[in-house]
């Protein structure tokens, strides 16, 4: 499967994340050139987590630096997020 973007909502703005399918229920988010993180889809549980961040291959991306004088959005991955997230991945291939 190919990269897409998606869109969430992050407080009272919108976000376009890259997301990078690596295996079926894994998927890296990108955000602006760098790896934000990493989601899977968790069956046991029924919903998505985070992948630790030490489990993360970076591969040919480097990991995202936050930098909070820049001029963009500052996003961290909390359980809203992932969910959102995964929500929008699963309507994307669904």
């Amino acid at each position: 499967m190919e990269p897409f973007n998606i869109k969430i909502g992050y407080g009272e703005k919108e976000v376009t994340l890259t997301i990078l399918p690596i295996e079926t229920g894994y998927y890296k988010v990108i955000y602006f050139g760098g790896i934000l993180g990493a989601v899977c889809y968790d069956e046991p549980s029924d919903c998505w987590q985070a992948v630790p961040a030490d489990e993360i291959e970076a591969g040919d991306l480097p990991f995202y630096k936050h930098d909070l004088n820049a001029d963009r959005l500052e996003i961290v991955l909390n359980d809203g997020c992932i969910q959102e997230i995964g929500t929008e991945i699963e309507n994307r291939i669904a």
